[in-house]
């Protein structure tokens, strides 16, 4: 199936330069498939088709035929659940049941919030109590506009499903931009968009370059908003991008989460979620609990035992049975883990286990399963989004040195803590500084609930109710209702 064309108001386009880029098999390093790369005058056209709709048609204001078009792409992504998870696997590399996993939550997440486009009423508007009451005042949500998504590699169809269904629902028009890694089932979401007769204009999916057509589309007055997943220093980049017209803005950035287990804890349990939190989707996770502080009383025992467990998974293409560890998305992601383990090696940090690429697999970005052991508070390995199955871990003494140590971080988030006391876990909870935390748990995430996080982890929040609100704007109007003159000038 080709993937050499862009999808704009509703049509199958060429770029205008005619360029395209590689997508390559992460699993053994062959390219996949062309993809179109759009040129500035592409991204040009979407932001134009998106407007038109917005502007020109009655999208906003059709919540009931919104949902049931979101309604029909969950259901038709369902329909095509193995086809888009196979290709998910082989242009990303994660494992095949995480790949179902993830095209399950996207059409989930269509459903969720076809339901909250149903319950928007374009009419609706909340009468405001004043003090002076000459005057009648109401409040209303309207849709923020046109919306520019830019998602990333780590879960291609899932992040495009978590900024294009609360857009759609909202009555926004939307402009998706894919990471080039992993452009393909966003395209594949075009197709999709095509045949259930999403109208024109309403999504446009333009692939391409990021930083060749990311900073025009950031910075585009007729753009309202923007939504961005991926790292901080692009983040911090779109930011700047966008104050020109101080647009809307939200972002979800990095994280180095800490994940605190205390030395009541089950030790099967610890090990089962430490690999969890660290070593799903290859540690490329926002999210990912890869500083791990243990109680001291466990520290030797986990360790050991932790280190067994991760010796012993199943790495390879992740199309293959039992596979639990695929590889990194790219060859440059591949080289930055690898120089970060490599840098820790030559700093003297103490590696349990892993940080090799494994000896069976001479092609493909792999990377062993990870451990680095009593790391200094100092270093890039603790202080530092590495962004791959790599995970630092200390020990800690009493529960205040573990709350100080895991709050010790630019970023915010997520968090975890373990422990049978359920009370002690609960206070913990509230004293981490981050956006989501988990007890007895890491990386568990829904749909229902708020995703963001704190300090340079991000603005703003995704999914649940919180995700649509995202592309609502507020608007207040008010009334004189008095028969009585108003007479300031004139009395």
């Amino acid at each position: 199936m080709s993937y050499q064309q862009l999808y704009i108001n509703g049509q199958w386009l060429s770029p205008k330069n005619g360029q395209t880029f590689s997508s390559i098999d992460p699993s053994n390093e062959q390219e996949i498939a062309q993809v179109a790369a759009a040129s500035v005058e592409d991204a040009e056209l979407a932001v134009q088709a998106a407007r038109q709709a917005f502007d020109q048609t009655d999208w906003a204001n059709q919540p009931k035929q919104r949902a049931a078009y979101l309604r029909a792409i969950a259901q038709e992504i369902r329909n095509q659940l193995d086809a888009l998870a196979e290709l998910e696997v082989r242009d990303n590399g994660k494992p095949l049941p995480e790949a179902v996993w993830d095209i399950q939550d996207a059409a989930g997440c269509f459903d969720f919030y076809a339901d909250l486009a149903e319950q928007l009423d374009p009419n609706h508007e909340e009468n405001i109590p004043l003090a002076d009451e000459r005057f009648n005042s109401v409040v209303r949500k309207e849709a923020v506009g046109v919306a520019c998504a830019i998602i990333p590699w780590n879960y291609p169809l899932l992040m495009a499903a978590w900024k294009v269904a609360p857009a759609l629902a909202a009555g926004c028009t939307l402009i998706l931009k894919p990471a080039e890694a992993t452009s393909l089932t966003a395209i594949e979401l075009g197709r999709i968009a095509e045949k259930v007769g999403l109208p024109a204009g309403v999504l446009n999916i333009v692939t391409g370059i990021g930083s060749e057509i990311g900073p025009y589309l950031t910075a585009h007055p007729e753009i309202d908003k923007v939504a961005f997943t991926g790292s901080v220093p692009v983040g911090k980049q779109i930011m700047q991008s966008a104050a020109h017209n101080v647009k809307n803005l939200s972002l979800e950035l990095g994280g180095k989460s800490a994940f605190i287990i205390f030395s009541d804890s089950d030790l099967d349990a610890a090990v089962e979620w430490i690999m969890f939190g660290i070593f799903w989707n290859q540690g490329q996770v926002c999210s990912a609990t890869s500083r791990v502080l243990v109680q001291q009383e466990i520290y030797p025992e986990l360790l050991q035992r932790l280190s067994a467990a991760a010796q012993k998974i199943k790495i390879g293409n992740g199309l293959d049975a039992g596979v639990k560890l695929g590889p990194l998305v790219n060859a440059k992601q591949y080289q930055q883990v690898m120089q970060a383990i490599r840098q820790g090696q030559a700093d003297g940090v103490q590696l349990l286990s892993g940080g090799q690429r494994p000896a069976h697999l001479p092609q493909g970005y792999y990377v062993e399963p990870t451990i680095f052991v009593d790391v200094p508070l100092e270093h890039p390995l603790w202080t530092d989004e590495i962004f791959g199955p790599v995970v630092a871990i200390r020990a800690f003494q009493h529960e205040q040195e573990a709350i100080q140590l895991a709050n010790n971080s630019i970023f915010g988030l997520a968090g975890a803590v373990m422990s049978k006391d359920l009370t002690r876990c609960q206070r913990v909870a509230r004293k981490l500084r981050a956006g989501i935390i988990w007890i007895n748990c890491s990386q568990p995430t829904f749909t229902e609930a708020p995703w963001g996080g704190y300090k340079q982890s991000g603005i703003g929040r995704e999914l649940g109710i919180w995700g649509l609100e995202n592309y609502l704007e507020i608007k207040q109007i008010t009334s004189y209702s008095s028969d009585q003159p108003w007479g300031w000038y004139t009395s």
